[in-house]
């Protein structure tokens, strides 16, 4: 028998898989089609074991899916733009482009040592012009539509990155990548309007089925929609005389209206500076408005953070009862949720009542609950009498309305009758309107750095912001830039110089770049064409391969790459481009690879386990397998090597078990003649009868456990299947199985390898071609195939417990009646029910008998 020897089988069989182009899509209209794609890695060194995962699930599913009979797209690519590029080059006084391309071709060759069944022909570099040509001219087709806008606003400015950050990139007020904490800058920027699709982008959550709920959860609470109502306050004077200046709100409880006791602005509201300018009150409030810039929003907002405020000397008329209300400036509103002005009702809200108790403003009690101590008070009470309360918190459920004028004695809450009614007097006097609003802000895209897709447009000082002509794409970066010397795009005059494509005068490029994630949001549309010099793609392909049916990646990704990808579906859907609604079918979010200390392994914690010692000792098909087997796909994995030389003998154990199933084990056979003598062993029939009904089981349990990416199981049970043939092998000889069981050896020695061919692709593929003998490779085997009937067993074992404790065990007919198990099993404990009363014998089918006795 041939020894098995990964370091020998698996570098030639992926030669020779290359030099057949054994991956490469050969596209087929016969067949259903199947798109797998894991996530693209970024560039930034080699795979460690958190790499080794989520691809080892990816190749699992396309092998699988081959041998279903599926034309498979897998493909793979890098995220290669961003800013570890521009550090490194800076670092190394190199450029990003050199450590980038090397990174790739490092990343590209630990890939194929795993035998990972890429379509190389199919990558995709999102640095290569050749990709990001067509990212410019997406750009440009949202900025036709309307979704393209630059202002001036507030933003979260990264000190260390030294770029702007989107919202969603500042994770607890600190920055996604360096960690540093963020801070606000106002500066004039690129957004996409991807707020014009909030509402399709939370509707269309129900139609991803195959998504994990806690995701979906996730990008539903990041849209946040919240339906209310706009109301308008007028700005008055001292004395509460109205005047035509509004200041409008968003709120969902408008039916505490008349519990607003002082009306609070962001300090980046816009007219703050107007309102206090040339009075006393301007010097403190735009200290506070500097201050504040210290602090992110997302610090600001949580409800723990010391909260401070200074008054404007403004007031504002209550249009609900004509109440004047002071306007003060707060840091813990923030401008990114409805207009950046509040109207605080502290008895209903939590940060309303720590600010009105920091600063000694009324709490006025308007909603009840029924056992509330002020409700025998103030049960009916129209008019305001009470303006304090004994509460340590805001009462911000549902009650009854008082001192609300006519509507007292209403429920109030979230869309309750009082609600409705104050809306409806707020609409008739032309003081509100019903709004729905978002949580979610446009999406700031541009960067101040180098590495990145710059944006295609022209500063023109007589025709003023113009795109770049399509015919013109894409605007290359420059090469000749010293990066380490300070250099920048803006301060590049070669690049920056341009002539208007309009007038034909003098201009300046746009020298901001486009955020990575713009170039992550729609590559796996480019996989469909990849060498398409026409158009991104073309759309047929797209619409064939498309959506995607099994995505894999990262539950970090939740919010940022999914919502972004998916807004770039839909865009370019309504550009005719595409004719589905949105990209990825099935989502699977794998676990975190955890080092010894239960940390996530991260190149910039150095606490990385890089996988190459451990191929070279076991191979990468050990490592693939015991990766898949240490726990569900989904779930964290605290990475352990001491199980790995485990899966390597298992692997040895099968790879013995085929050559001995098909009589050509010779001294390696695992007859005993022994334990064939042994009268506690199978007869050679039963042994037989056993491992045909194992394999019919077992197939379907790994086709359903891989239909449902639950490889640990599957592996589990091909173990299963082992010991079966195992048992088998020990007690029939060569001599036996070739006069006997011929047939049904050969047939389970094929299975066996077939199950494990995903999984193990170079061990399985040795095995189909030198012990069985086939022509071609397994990955173009079909997957074996099983009867539901034959994997019922005869008989099955049941446990037999008195007062919960194992006493016997009994063998039973399989379709056995529950009175004929209980009569079985209270004959096999008799000894310890007599002199007793049985109380009830319950049969659970399949498992076990529990008998209770007193």
């Amino acid at each position: 028998m041939k020894e098995y020897n990964p370091r020998e089988i698996e570098p030639r069989l992926q030669q020779a898989w290359a030099d057949a182009e054994l991956d490469k899509v050969n596209e087929s209209a016969d067949k259903p089609k199947k798109y797998v794609l894991e996530m693209f890695p970024y560039p930034s060194g080699d795979i460690h074991m958190g790499h080794v995962r989520n691809y080892s699930i990816g190749d699992v599913v396309a092998r699988y899916n081959r041998m279903r009979g599926f034309d498979v797209l897998h493909p793979m690519g890098w995220d290669a733009f961003g800013l570890p590029a521009e550090n490194a080059a800076i670092k190394r006084n190199s450029h990003p482009a050199t450590w980038t391309y090397a990174n790739i071709e490092t990343q590209k060759a630990s890939f194929k040592r795993m035998g990972f069944s890429y379509d190389w022909d199919r990558t995709v570099v999102a640095c290569d012009p050749e990709y990001y040509r067509w990212g410019q001219w997406i750009f440009e087709q949202f900025w036709k539509r309307g979704l393209v806008e630059r202002r001036n606003s507030p933003v979260n400015w990264c000190p260390g990155c030294q770029t702007v950050l989107a919202n969603e990139q500042v994770i607890e007020g600190r920055c996604w990548r360096c960690d540093s904490e963020v801070e606000k800058r106002d500066l004039t920027q690129w957004y996409f309007k991807i707020t014009d699709y909030a509402q399709e982008l939370l509707d269309d959550l129900d139609q991803l089925e195959g998504w994990p709920e806690r995701v979906k959860q996730q990008q539903a609470n990041w849209i946040g929609r919240s339906e209310g109502a706009e109301v308008q306050f007028a700005l008055c004077d001292a004395d509460g005389n109205e005047t035509d200046d509004f200041i409008t709100v968003f709120t969902t409880r408008a039916d505490t209206l008349f519990g607003c006791s002082f009306f609070v602005l962001a300090p980046e509201y816009p007219r703050v500076a107007e309102l206090v300018a040339g009075t006393e009150y301007e010097k403190p409030v735009m200290d506070l408005v500097e201050a504040s810039k210290k602090v992110t929003a997302v610090q600001r907002a949580q409800g723990d953070h010391e909260k401070h405020g200074e008054f404007t000397g403004r007031y504002v008329v209550n249009p609900i009862n004509g109440q004047k209300v002071p306007v003060w400036v707060a840091d813990y509103v923030v401008a990114d949720y409805g207009t950046g002005a509040v109207m605080a009702v502290p008895c209903g809200d939590q940060r309303d009542f720590e600010f009105a108790r920091k600063y000694n403003l009324p709490i006025i009690p308007i909603i009840l609950g029924d056992d509330d101590p002020l409700m025998e008070q103030l049960a009916g009470e129209q008019n305001r009498v009470v303006t304090e309360v004994p509460w340590d918190q805001a009462m911000d459920a549902e009650g009854t309305l008082v001192q609300s004028g006519p509507y007292t004695g209403m429920r109030g809450g979230k869309h309750s009758e009082g609600e409705a009614a104050i809306v409806a007097a707020l609409e008739e006097a032309g003081r509100g309107k019903r709004k729905v609003e978002f949580r979610l802000r446009d999406w700031l895209i541009s960067r101040q750095r180098y590495w990145g897709n710059p944006i295609p447009a022209i500063h023109c000082p007589e025709c003023g912001v113009v795109p770049v002509p399509e015919e013109d794409l894409p605007v290359l970066l420059p090469k000749d830039i010293d990066l380490a010397a300070g250099e920048t795009l803006a301060s590049h005059e070669e690049f920056c110089s341009c002539t208007c494509p309009k007038c034909g005068g003098p201009a300046k490029r746009e020298t901001d770049t486009m955020d990575t994630f713009t170039c992550s949001s729609w590559y796996y549309m480019r996989y469909t064409d990849p060498h398409n010099q026409d158009a991104p793609f073309d759309s047929a392909k797209a619409n064939r391969w498309m959506p995607v049916d099994q995505y894999i990646g990262g539950i970090e990704h939740a919010i940022l790459h999914l919502l972004y990808s998916r807004f770039y579906t839909k865009v370019l859907r309504d550009c005719g481009l595409l004719n589905f609604d949105e990209p990825f079918t099935n989502l699977l979010c794998q676990g975190m690879v955890l080092d010894e200390h239960g940390d996530v392994m991260s190149k910039s914690k150095g606490n990385v386990i890089a996988p190459e010692t451990m191929i070279e000792r076991y191979g990468a098909d050990a490592v693939r397998a015991y990766i898949l087997f240490m726990a569900p796909p989904e779930k964290e994995l605290l990475w352990n090597e001491d199980g790995l030389a485990g899966v390597h003998r298992f692997l040895v154990r099968v790879w013995r078990q085929v050559h001995d199933l098909l009589g050509i084990a010779g001294e390696e056979t695992l007859f005993d003649p022994e334990a064939a003598n042994d009268k506690k062993a199978p007869a050679p029939a039963d042994a037989a009868k056993t491992l045909l009904r194992e394999r019919h089981r077992v197939v379907g349990k790994v086709t359903d456990d891989f239909d449902r990416t639950n490889f640990n199981t599957a592996i589990a049970a091909i173990m299963e299947l082992s010991n079966a043939t195992g048992a088998f092998l020990r007690v029939t000889n060569a001599e036996q199985r070739a006069a006997e069981y011929a047939d049904m050896s050969a047939e389970v020695a094929s299975v066996l390898v077939r199950l494990l061919a995903p999984v193990a692709p170079h061990w399985a593929d040795e095995l189909w071609q030198t012990a069985l003998g086939n022509d071609g490779s397994v990955h173009r085997a079909e997957w074996p195939t099983f009867d539901p009937e034959a994997a019922k067993a005869d008989e099955v074992e049941l446990a037999v417990q008195v007062n919960g404790k194992v006493r016997a065990r009994i063998n039973v007919a399989a379709s056995a009646a529950e009175d004929d198990i209980r009569a079985q099993a209270l004959e096999a404990i008799s000894a310890y029910t007599e002199g007793k009363n049985v109380l009830k014998a319950i049969v659970i089918p399949g498992r076990l008998v529990n008998v209770v006795v007193k």
